[in-house]
């Protein structure tokens, strides 16, 4: 359970995120919203990269607030960006070797752990392709592969389904549901196709202006009125 207590984030006088309260016990959770609701700050409150003005984020009876911010990977914190983190002139193992070594995980089961994360994203033949030469799909899936390392606890998702196909959403629908039994691993994404978040989010979470505006299972969420004003509209 991921549960968020009275969460502020201040930027000088801009309240990023008011006092946000949410339990999250799903597998994988939506985060919506208009632009500037503080969906990313959320995300960013995470990763140790927003000025905490108060609040708790409850992990196993842990506050990860606690940790450092580089302390959280290795706890088992992981994420992907709105905008892929792909260096043009490493292979794609070289990227996972990264997180590998990042996460301290012995030395003998990188090739195990490479293996395993390559094969549940559908592209194992790219593990010596470079950077450079990756379509657009595989280097979102190359992204999901770093998160999958070492079973982390939770993953966060920025917009997963940017740029890819009907055909290959259908296979990011299929990863982001499965991930829960294959690395135990709660997900929460932030995205703006409804339709995804309609399909694999059992709950979803509305922010507004800093604010929590809704939360509950998704069908429910985007038959909301005050969901409709805020973000789809009428």
């Amino acid at each position: 359970m991921i549960c968020i207590d009275n969460l502020s984030v201040n930027y000088g006088g801009v309240v990023a995120l008011n006092s946000l309260t949410l339990n999250i016990t799903e597998d994988v959770v939506g985060l919506i919203g208009p632009n500037g609701a503080g969906k990313t700050t959320m995300t960013n409150a995470f990763s140790g990269f927003a000025p905490i003005a108060s609040g708790k984020i409850v992990i196993d009876d842990m506050n990860l607030l606690e940790l450092p911010a580089y302390k959280r990977a290795r706890w088992g914190l992981a994420r992907s960006f709105q905008k892929v983190q792909i260096v043009n002139d490493l292979r794609v193992q070289d990227h996972l070797l990264a997180v590998i070594d990042a996460k301290g995980i012995d030395r003998k089961k990188r090739v195990w752990w490479i293996d395993k994360v390559l094969d549940f994203v559908g592209i194992a033949d790219c593990r010596d392709t470079l950077g450079a030469e990756l379509n657009s799909y595989r280097k979102r899936m190359t992204e999901i592969a770093k998160c999958l390392i070492g079973n982390p606890k939770v993953i966060l998702l920025d917009e997963p389904g940017g740029g890819l196909s009907e055909s290959e959403m259908q296979h990011l629908r299929s990863i982001i549901s499965n991930t829960k039994t294959v690395f135990g691993a709660q997900i929460i994404m932030v995205d703006h196709d409804i339709d995804l978040i309609r399909d694999v989010c059992e709950s979803t979470a509305v922010l507004d202006f800093g604010k929590l505006i809704a939360f509950g299972p998704t069908s429910e969420v985007l038959q909301d009125e005050a969901v409709k004003v805020a973000y789809l509209g009428r």
